[in-house]
């Protein structure tokens, strides 16, 4: 036996599937077609076999034909010219008499990834829209959104998208599911597929047919739509109710949002909603899955936001478990926090100080951290046990706790005396930078209250030339200085070496400077150097408590069973700002949508469009841009102030006819107002062939001679948003000279 990936071997194979013998063998002939998959999965070119491998397609063999489709889909495009020799054989078992025939054939000329198979697959995949078989349908929808995607940005089909619509009432749930899917794909530069209420009623009837990767999908579709009225809203959620006790924790999810995004004017109806929810987040947070946890976890967090006391009486679900990895148990003790009230402070206190011993350096500190949070309430319990930490003269727990009194002072100055007290030998074991200079800030701040102060800080002034944190050396500054205001008989020596040193030998630019400016301070006298240095601050308990103010339910509504809460806000909004996704679609009666039991997508009369005349300008936008009302509003406001112009307007605005006009010179509109609103407003978005995006916000008031018009760029391009801004122009003085 020849050694495996030698050119023997395939040679041997080559041999095997051209032998008489081993063709009329069928058990032979599928051995020697699965040792070429077997060897094509390993990683050998067996590519020169190809011909061998259509010649044993044409079999009755379903199993056979699986495999040969598969090496079929796998070198189709590094040989397209033996892979169109193959496409007669497709066709052929596209139109057998077995559904799964018809299936897998189909389903493998979708999957060829060539741009010339479009013409061989159109007529087939259409075929297959219509066929009897439900298995054929599927194969055929998800087709449509492939061959799509074999097409590029060509226009799209508007009979097939009607076709799509249409299978939307049909018998099959999956095929149902897969139309959304595919219309979602096909139409991505449109928005995606529109849910009107003939279509979200159909949805929510065939619900029960679907299983759960089914109803989570369509639940997600119905958030595009609009109920009409309060009647028809309170049906929707009649209906979804019971789909908040569902054992898939997806579909739970995705109902829940539902519920939250429709109610979001019944605050007592979302509340209502996450009460009932309770118990399935709870089991997804003791789940076994690791990845369903931490997912649940975050989404606990987000409640807990709007509902403080929501989880209180269940604390103990939270309590961390040995075998739970860390990401887990950071997320636990976060939540721990948010649930602390009179009645469980004690073990919740008591259990977070288990895990500041923990092994794990970084859990241990996390949860030094969570007291610390706590204890922004809870001051003197939490005092009490970080104090007994400092006992330990570990270096990390001494670290982090030396870190919680910093903050913990200037939010609870109550605790001023007790943390003072407690500063004594901690120099000993710190040696990170963050913990250095949370003690040094402490010791300049309040060094009056700890007899050793200056004491301790002459260490650190004595080890200067070894310290390799430039921080380090600029909060020793400002700290020495500080006490030595209050402390100068024992300070004034050490002082004095500290700004020798940082002004002749430091070769830090920033520390040298700090040390000069101090010395210049200390100079022009006593009392302006106290004016400076210790003048009363803000009270930053009122910022804290700003911070923790309750939001609503719906500020994040929108984020709920998204990736939002696991990333961040921020975070997610950095990781999105350049990603262009459809916009979204509303219920609007101007902009109604096909039904079901009409032709889709087929506009019974042309608006009249005015064409705006660009070309002297150098400015090409893309025709393609879209983006998402929140991602424009996150855009917005990441963006700097940009230029501000007026345009005469003397009409009254018609929303139609402008965005008509926008959409000729590839402006698409993210939102605007209705006609006749007594502060007229429009969002727009575009983007040039460089990829530099330009929004931007118009605003006429009832009565105004003049249109406010602000646009922001992305990028620093003068000449681009000069040319922006002149098209602009144009097509708003081209509409109203239409209008008038």
């Amino acid at each position: 036996m020849p050694y495996l990936g030698s050119e023997d071997t395939v040679k041997e194979l080559k041999r095997a599937l051209s032998n008489p013998h081993v063709q009329t063998d069928r058990l032979r002939y599928r051995n020697v077609i699965q040792r070429v998959i077997r060897h094509m999965t390993q990683g050998v070119d067996v590519s020169s076999v190809f011909m061998e491998m259509v010649k044993a397609s044409a079999t009755v063999d379903i199993v056979q034909k699986k495999l040969v489709y598969l090496y079929m889909c796998t070198y189709a495009p590094l040989k397209p010219d033996l892979a169109l020799l193959a496409i007669n054989t497709l066709c052929k078992d596209c139109s057998d008499p077995n559904p799964m025939v018809r299936g897998l054939a189909l389903r493998s000329m979708c999957s060829f990834r060539m741009p010339s198979i479009q013409e061989y697959i159109q007529q087939p995949i259409l075929n297959g829209l219509r066929d009897k078989a439900s298995y054929v349908r599927r194969v055929a929808v998800l087709g449509c959104a492939k061959m799509q995607k074999l097409q590029g940005d060509c226009e799209v089909d508007g009979a097939l998208v009607n076709e799509l619509y249409s299978l939307l009432r049909d018998q099959d749930p999956i095929v149902v599911v897969n139309c959304l899917r595919a219309l979602e794909e096909i139409l991505a530069h449109e928005g995606g597929v529109v849910i009107n209420k003939p279509i979200a009623h159909h949805l929510l009837n065939r619900m029960p047919d679907l299983d759960q990767w089914g109803q989570s999908e369509v639940l997600t579709f119905l958030l595009r739509y609009n109920p009409r009225s309060e009647e028809e809203l309170f049906d929707i959620l009649n209906l979804l109710d019971g789909y908040l006790k569902s054992s898939s924790s997806s579909v739970v999810m995705a109902a829940t949002k539902l519920f939250i995004v429709l109610a979001r004017d019944f605050p007592h109806v979302q509340e209502d909603v996450l009460v009932r929810v309770k118990g399935p987040l709870l089991s997804a947070c003791t789940s076994e899955s690791r990845e369903l946890c931490f997912t649940a976890l975050c989404h606990v967090r987000q409640i807990l936001d709007s509902l403080p006391g929501h989880f209180s009486s269940h604390y103990k679900k939270f309590f961390c478990s040995y075998s739970e990895p860390h990401y887990i148990k950071c997320q636990k003790m976060e939540v721990l926090c948010k649930l602390v009230n009179d009645e469980n402070v004690p073990q919740i206190l008591e259990e977070l100080r288990d895990y500041c011993t923990d092994v794990s350096a970084e859990l241990a500190q996390g949860a030094i951290f969570a007291i610390g949070n706590i204890a922004r309430t809870y001051t003197e319990q939490c005092v009490r046990i970080l104090t007994e930490l400092l006992e330990l003269k570990q270096e990390h727990i001494t670290s982090a706790v030396v870190q919680v009194f910093r903050d913990l002072v200037w939010l609870c100055p109550q605790c001023i005396e007790n943390v003072s007290q407690a500063l004594g030998g901690c120099e000993e074991t710190i040696q990170d930078s963050e913990g250095k200079q949370a003690l040094i800030w402490l010791l300049g701040v309040h060094g009056e209250r700890v007899p050793s102060a200056p004491y301790i800080l002459e260490d650190f002034v004595e080890n200067v030339k070894s310290e390799t944190f430039s921080v380090v050396k600029l909060e020793l500054l400002t700290a020495l200085v500080r006490l030595f205001i209050g402390r100068p008989a024992e300070c004034q020596d050490m002082l004095g070496r500290l700004l020798y040193y940082c002004i002749e030998e430091e070769r830090d630019m920033a520390v040298r400077d700090r040390a000069l400016f101090y010395y210049r301070l200390l100079q022009a006298g006593m009392e302006e150097a106290k004016g400076i240095l210790c003048s009363p601050t803000s009270d930053h308990s009122l910022r804290f408590l700003e911070g923790q103010a309750e939001g609503s339910v719906n500020a994040w509504a929108s984020d709920f069973n998204s990736l939002v809460p696991i990333y961040g806000k921020e975070q997610w909004a950095a990781m999105t700002a350049s990603r262009v996704t459809g916009l979204p679609h509303t219920d609007s009666p101007s902009e109604d949508p096909t039904t079901v039991d009409e032709e889709p997508l087929i506009p019974e009369k042309e608006e009249e469009v005015p064409s705006v005349d660009t070309s002297s300008n150098s400015l090409i936008l893309r025709p393609s841009m879209c983006m998402t009302a929140e991602q424009f509003e996150r855009t917005w406001l990441n963006l700097g102030l940009g230029c501000q112009q007026a345009v005469p307007w003397q009409e009254t605005v018609q929303p139609d006819t402008v965005q008509a006009a926008l959409q000729v010179v590839h402006i698409q509109t993210i939102a605007m107002s209705k006609a006749g609103s007594p502060l007229w407003k429009a969002y727009l978005v575009a983007q040039d062939d460089t990829g530099c995006l330009f929004l931007t916000e118009l605003l006429l008031e009832v009565g105004a001679a003049e249109m406010q018009m602000l646009v922001k760029q992305s990028e620093n391009k003068p000449e681009a948003l000069q040319a922006f801004i002149s098209v602009l122009k144009t097509v708003l003085g081209t509409v109203a000279g239409l209008t008038s």
